[in-house]
């Protein structure tokens, strides 16, 4: 049994059960895709490479959360064939409260242990390992045409 991947499975299922403990419930996966819209990505397509889902369950989840009102849906002004998401004001509220919820969870466990800021450390260090992935597995299916506008040394515009 391999110990580390037990933990995260906890975490997991505790962060689970804080934002379906909300009403109405929201899913880690419409909470990740709330959350990312929220953050900028506003095509169900970029959603689903950056997320790893298939477009079809992206599609299911986004129209999950436009009947909940947590996010609208528009035509492109630049391109009408294009559909871009925006979230709500009930979103950002509803996005609020389910990392409120979380957030409480994980610093309930954090808090328990002799030093908080290694987690916080690891964390940072996982985020980091897993962007590091989603560039290469992004740069992989995209091929030549991921690299134009890059900058030898940098990455996402960022020095390396």
């Amino acid at each position: 049994m391999d110990d580390d991947l037990l933990t995260l499975a906890r975490l997991s299922r505790l962060l689970e059960r804080a934002c379906g403990e909300m009403h109405p419930p929201l899913t880690l996966a419409q909470y990740r895709l709330l959350a990312m819209i929220g953050s900028g990505a506003d095509r169900a397509s970029h959603l689903a490479g950056q997320l790893a889902l298939a477009k079809p369950t992206v599609s299911a989840t986004v129209d999950t959360l436009v009947e909940r009102g947590l996010v609208e849906r528009a035509s492109s002004r630049d391109d009408r064939r294009v559909t871009t998401l925006t979230v709500t004001g009930r979103g950002r509220r509803e996005l609020a409260a389910a990392e409120a919820a979380m957030r409480a969870r994980l610093d309930d466990v954090v808090g328990r242990l002799d030093d908080p800021a290694a987690v916080s450390r690891a964390l940072s260090a996982l985020r980091g390992g897993l962007d590091e992935r989603r560039s290469e597995r992004r740069a992989a299916r995209e091929g030549p045409r991921h690299l134009e506008g890059r900058v030898e040394g940098q990455v996402g515009g960022q020095p390396l």
